[in-house]
């Protein structure tokens, strides 16, 4: 490893020669092929499945699985880190521990969390972190975007500074940003992750990417979920305690600063647009990745009991009836927040002759006013459960790779076909531009009592529909897909196009909050 080196933090000598077999490498000299290389290249999947079958077969806590498979047909590696029998997820689940779930390379092109991931199993299989899993599980996914980590090129983000040997592409092998895929599920690869998630049920998830736009001065900037639909108890934990915490603990111990995520436009940051740009040299960069995954991780682990207790009161706590976002908009401070701002200098990559920007030992705090959460711009009261016509087999389908449970109209679920909600449709607009593979649609229109016709419809057509109730642990996620007004729901993504083909009635009935 190059300097600064985590090698000197290591503990105990008998775990220095932990070995990966007879003749394999002693497990202390396991490296990287960004260590390996002094960090001019990144790890590709071969480099990544070696690594892991390393350490998981060096260590029994560590278990190298699977959470599925990328459009090429590579399986996606999971590790499963804990003192636990076997990497199932029923055996994780049962064992009460705090679930912790870290994510690297879903843009290919970002690298250092895939790396730091790596190293950080490293040093868990040499002992230095059995505090952890004490309390924890961890589950860990150091390369998501396995298709675009082979698609390396020394022109993917080509101001970044490093690493010189080339890096992957932002999407996957469909052309695809998984990034925008949580909701419409048009990649294996989402629908993999969502697959994992269901099944293992982490208490807390970590994403890392590498962010781009923005000289500041930040070795990182983070974010909380933004979507105001969030529970507010998650925002505040994650707000108010967790990040300003590691914040001050990585300024005490390593002299870093990190910063919410955000952007300057004019001088003006500005929330959830453009992340801040971070022209670092690339090892730089695996350290602070790697120091804040540290930092967050022993912080939970401490407060497990706290996390695991908070989550699990949250699941069962109904969301009907309450006014949730539909749609959100940039949240101002309430006044000028001191950003510390940098600078670069140009430099040229060695091997393309292009230009590449590399950081200034500048910090000058610029008091400006900063726009990094959002507010609800439009909200809707969360009903008791919403119909789908039978043959509407696109959100059925969305709906089972989610995880949402519906069942045919009928059987205990009692309530009056005469108060059921369909949505009027005033308008439709539909982007000219094509994103994601869809060119998104907007409806404007409201909920309003259904009429005579529906309600003999239904009455006679009952097992042609499908009951989704959302007093469900997913029932904020539900809502979120078939509001038909959601700037992240099914609508939206244009999955329903053709059932909304010439009427003005959206197809989905709801049965709205009771007394």
């Amino acid at each position: 490893m190059g300097s600064p080196s985590l090698r000197p933090l290591l503990f105990g000598v008998a775990l220095l020669f932990a070995c990966v077999g007879d003749n394999a490498t002693p497990v202390a000299d396991l490296e990287t092929r960004a260590e390996a290389t002094d960090y001019l290249e990144t790890s590709r999947y071969a480099d990544v499945m070696a690594f892991s079958e390393a350490v998981a077969a060096a260590d029994p806590r560590i278990h190298l699985t699977t959470m599925g498979y990328s459009m090429e047909g590579r399986p996606i590696p999971l590790l499963v880190v804990g003192d636990v029998a076997d990497p199932s997820w029923e055996t994780v689940r049962t064992s009460g521990k705090l679930r912790i779930f870290a994510q690297g390379s879903i843009h290919a092109g970002e690298v250092p969390g895939k790396e730091a991931l790596q190293m950080l199993l490293r040093e868990i299989a040499l002992g230095r972190y059995d505090q952890w899993l004490e309390s924890a599980v961890l589950l860990i996914a150091p390369m998501y975007n396995v298709d675009g980590s082979e698609r390396v090129s020394l022109t993917n983000r080509p101001r970044q500074n490093g690493p010189v040997g080339g890096m992957g592409q932002r999407p996957n092998a469909q052309g695809l940003d998984l990034n925008r895929d949580h909701m419409k599920l048009d990649s294996p690869e989402a629908r993999s992750l969502v697959g994992m998630m269901n099944d293992y049920d982490p208490h807390l998830s970590l994403d890392l990417h590498t962010t781009n736009g923005t000289r500041h001065a930040y070795h990182i900037t983070y974010a909380e979920p933004l979507n105001p639909a969030t529970a507010p108890e998650i925002q505040r934990i994650l707000r108010d305690e967790l990040l300003p915490e590691v914040t001050r603990t990585i300024k005490e111990k390593h002299g870093w600063d990190y910063y919410f995520y955000g952007g300057a436009y004019g001088g003006t940051p500005r929330g959830g647009g453009g992340f801040g740009f971070a022209p670092r040299g690339f090892e730089e960069r695996v350290l602070s990745t790697y120091y804040f995954v540290e930092e967050i991780v022993t912080w939970a682990a401490e407060r497990a009991g706290e996390i695991v207790e908070l989550t699990e009161a949250l699941d069962e706590v109904g969301v009907v009836g309450e006014e949730l976002a539909v749609r959100a908009e940039f949240q101002g401070s309430d006044g000028p927040v001191d950003i510390l701002m940098g600078d670069v200098r140009p430099i040229r990559h060695p091997y393309t002759g292009q230009t590449m920007f590399d950081r200034l030992d500048v910090s000058t705090p610029t008091p400006m006013r900063t726009f990094t959460t959002f507010a609800p711009s439009e909200t809707s009261t969360v009903p008791e459960a919403y119909l789908v016509p039978a043959d509407l087999e696109v959100v059925l389908d969305r709906l089972r790779a989610h995880g949402i449970h519906f069942n045919p109209l009928g059987g205990e679920f009692e309530f009056d076909v005469g108060d059921t909600q369909v949505f009027r449709i005033d308008s439709t607009t539909v982007s000219p531009r094509t994103f994601q593979g869809h060119n998104e649609r907007t409806l404007f229109g409201s909920w309003e009592s259904n009429g005579a016709w529906e309600t003999q419809s239904m009455e006679e057509t009952g097992p042609q529909w499908f009951l989704v109730e959302v007093g469900r642990p997913l029932g904020r996620l539900a809502f979120y897909l078939l509001e038909p007004r959601s700037d992240d729901g099914l609508v939206n993504w244009a999955l329903m196009d053709d059932a909304l083909e010439g009427t003005d009635r959206y197809p989905i009935l709801r049965i709205p909050a009771r007394d």
